[in-house]
């Protein structure tokens, strides 16, 4: 690969020796590029940053590859899983206009490397002359010679084995026993010593891709799952009493049954006394008030501590222990932030900030005060100590049997911090999973992505409207986040009451369930969801009687209730492998603002899935629509076979112009599977 850049034109030399010397290099780092390769896909800001896949995926990977003049070239992709130190090749095919592709299985959870080498094709190039001036009745016997040369160089190539060597000096003596010219040919144009010559023959020109280039390969949930959120201190049906993991396991078979698969919990470790929160987020705190989880640490701990009251380490061992059993996986908030009564605070003094009269300096993001949390800072004399600190504490948890964290507002955090412990964390537990929640504007979000995040938390809780909906999931789907922001449409969240949600009824629940789960392929709800929880702080995004500063005892069956939704929706999202995508995301014609229209489906078309859902939770919506024949190769006036998967209907479309009337009375939303034969 050559390493000279346009600066190296502009060097002086010092002397006629050394200008000697300088156009050598020149003369030879031009010589070795002769082949060009350009437009490589995916790359990641020119290779500073991985895409990401999961393992199962293949990475289809493409390139303009050229040379001058009309000879054949040939080219490869290098690949190595980065435990490895030897790398691979597989073969690139060539596609037509100088564009080349390669499919590369990713079949381990971890780190690949890959680059592109080409060169030109000597044998390949023979082979076409030949074939050209045979045909043309041209005598050919000096052709014939040359591609004796060619056999014979590779022969003496190294990048042959003992076997393929003897294959060759068959194919020699095999062409020493031709009679005639049209044999010889027969014999070195042979599939076999194309082959031949493909594995062993020498490669003139070479040329490698400038870059190596990274992909970082999650397990699959990483890129498909269903999250569920709350509080384990809510858990013992209660409001008087504590919950406890004991209680989180009595409600695991609730959380299963709804079909979830990640279970998270807000901070579980000892919350301070100092400033401590009150109901609705009161400054006057009652005596039996539990406080915030978010204000982390007391004398009985910090971070790597848990709330006493919750129970102890063995619990819960026990409630990981019985949530896998149930299907379930655990994951925790790492939230960097302390209540003035964490243990750093007189360990650490260089971790915080001091005001000028020597108290410390409280968390603020006006108008909003945070009396009862300070935060850490990351330079200064606090470094590298608590960069190490907060690895360590991640690790911690690591070791007790967590593999997903939440991370609570990483993007008031140092950028760099996050890509060091990310990738620390992932080189030992490279099944880990880190959800980004960062409500922030778009760059540092895909910045968090960029550097190692896993998932991402989104706008989408608050694009409500059709066009909005349509144009920020093609913005994910189909533009380059595609390769690297792992979206997670959470409806809700404890400090996000949506405007929507609290003005829609119960078929505004239905449906921002039922866009987030279809539309992405993570999505998340907050507990009180499924009851369609909805009272706010008047004029504000908060819940009232917030669960983030009391202990709530939830009816589970309250009338209106839309866990048969959660169920359904959830339960589809397992039975086909079409929802278990989040790039596969199209979106269909259907006359009216108010109904957003749009399908999935795998690439062998066997799992196709429309989805119409109305908007508006007041009235009934009803419009014409496109059924996407053309999909499938069918013309317009085809018929073709409906599966309703809600009410388990089957029956016939003829046409491609049909419709639906949805009533969010009813039902505010349609699903159907499309079978082109029939609906067998």
């Amino acid at each position: 690969m050559a390493d000279w850049t346009a600066r190296d034109l502009k060097k002086t030399p010092s002397s006629a020796s050394t200008q000697q010397t300088f156009d050598d290099d020149r003369l030879q780092h031009a010589v070795s590029d002769r082949i060009a390769i350009e437009a490589v896909t995916p790359e990641l800001d020119g290779g500073r940053f991985a895409v990401k896949r999961v393992v199962g995926d293949v990475l289809t990977i493409e390139a303009d590859i050229f040379c001058d003049g009309h000879d054949k070239i040939d080219a490869g992709l290098r690949y190595r899983f980065e435990a490895e130190q030897d790398w691979s090749e597989l073969p690139m095919q060539f596609l037509g206009n100088d564009r080349w592709r390669v499919e590369l299985p990713l079949s381990r959870n971890g780190r690949y490397f890959y680059t592109i080498v080409a060169w030109r094709d000597l044998y390949a190039t023979w082979r076409d002359e030949v074939g050209k001036k045979h045909d043309a009745g041209q005598p050919i016997p000096l052709e014939l010679t040359e591609g004796r040369h060619l056999i014979e160089a590779a022969m003496r190539s190294d990048r042959g084995a003992v076997a393929e060597r003897a294959e060759l000096e068959a194919v020699l003596k095999t062409l020493d026993l031709a009679k005639t010219d049209a044999d010889r040919l027969a014999c070195l144009t042979a599939a076999p010593v194309q082959d031949l010559y493909a594995k062993a023959g020498p490669r003139t020109n070479v040329t490698g891709y400038s870059k190596v280039l990274p992909v970082w390969v999650d397990r699959k949930r990483a890129a498909f799952s269903a999250w569920y959120e709350m509080f384990p201190r809510s858990q013992s049906g209660d409001a008087e009493r504590h919950g406890t993991f004991d209680d989180v396991i009595e409600r695991l078979p609730y959380v299963r049954d709804l079909g979830f698969d990640v279970l998270y919990f807000p901070p579980i470790h000892p919350i301070g006394k100092t400033n401590r929160k009150g109901r609705n987020n009161s400054l006057t705190p009652g005596a039996d008030d539990p406080g915030s989880p978010y204000a982390i640490g007391s004398e009985d701990g910090g971070h790597d501590a848990i709330h006493k009251e919750l129970g102890t380490f063995a619990a819960f061992e026990r409630l990981l222990q019985e949530a896998k059993a149930h299907g379930l996986e655990i994951a925790l908030d790492f939230a960097i932030q302390c209540s003035p009564d964490h243990p750093w605070i007189k360990e650490h003094p260089e971790w915080f900030d001091w005001r000028p009269d020597g108290s410390i300096k409280f968390a603020e993001n006006p108008p909003k005060k945070y009396e009862d949390i300070v935060n850490v800072h990351f330079y200064r004399d606090a470094f590298p100590s608590i960069w190490l600190a907060l690895r360590d504490i991640v690790l911690f948890w690591a070791e007790k049997g967590v593999r997903i964290f939440r991370v609570d507002n990483p993007h008031t955090k140092p950028f760099p911090f996050w890509e060091w412990m990310i990738r620390e964390v992932q080189d030992k537990y490279p099944d880990v999973i880190f959800l980004s929640e960062a409500f922030t504007r778009p760059a540092p979000m895909k910045r968090l992505a960029k550097l190692g995040f896993t998932q991402s938390y989104t706008y989408f809780t608050w694009r409500n409207s059709k066009q909005e909906l349509i144009d920020y999931a093609s913005e994910l789907t189909k533009s380059a986040m595609r390769e690297y922001f792992r979206p997670n449409f959470f409806v809700n969240t404890p400090d996000i009451n949506p405007p929507y949600l609290q003005t829609s009824g119960r078929p505004g629940f239905q449906v921002r369930v039922l866009l987030a789960a279809t539309l992405a392929g993570n999505y998340g709800i907050y507990n009180g969801v499924e009851i369609c929880e909805a009272r706010a702080v008047p004029g504000k995004e908060e819940y009232l009687d917030s669960e983030k500063y009391e202990i709530v005892a939830w009816d589970w069956d309250r009338e209106g209730n839309i866990r048969a939704d959660i169920t359904l929706v959830n339960r589809l999202r397992h039975e086909h492998k079409a929802l278990q995508q989040f790039t596969n995301l199209n979106f269909y014609n259907l006359w009216n603002d108010q109904i957003l229209y749009y399908g999935k489906f795998t690439d062998d078309l066997s799992d196709f899935l429309l989805f119409a859902v109305n908007l508006d939770p007041h009235n009934a919506q009803g419009g014409n629509f496109e059924v996407p024949l053309w999909e499938f190769g069918l013309p317009d006036e085809s018929d073709i076979g409906v599966e309703d998967l809600v009410t388990g209907q089957r029956f016939i479309w003829s046409g491609k112009i049909q419709h639906v009337l949805l009533d969010p009375a009813e039902r505010p939303y349609a699903i159907w599977r499309l079978h082109p034969k029939g609906g067998k």
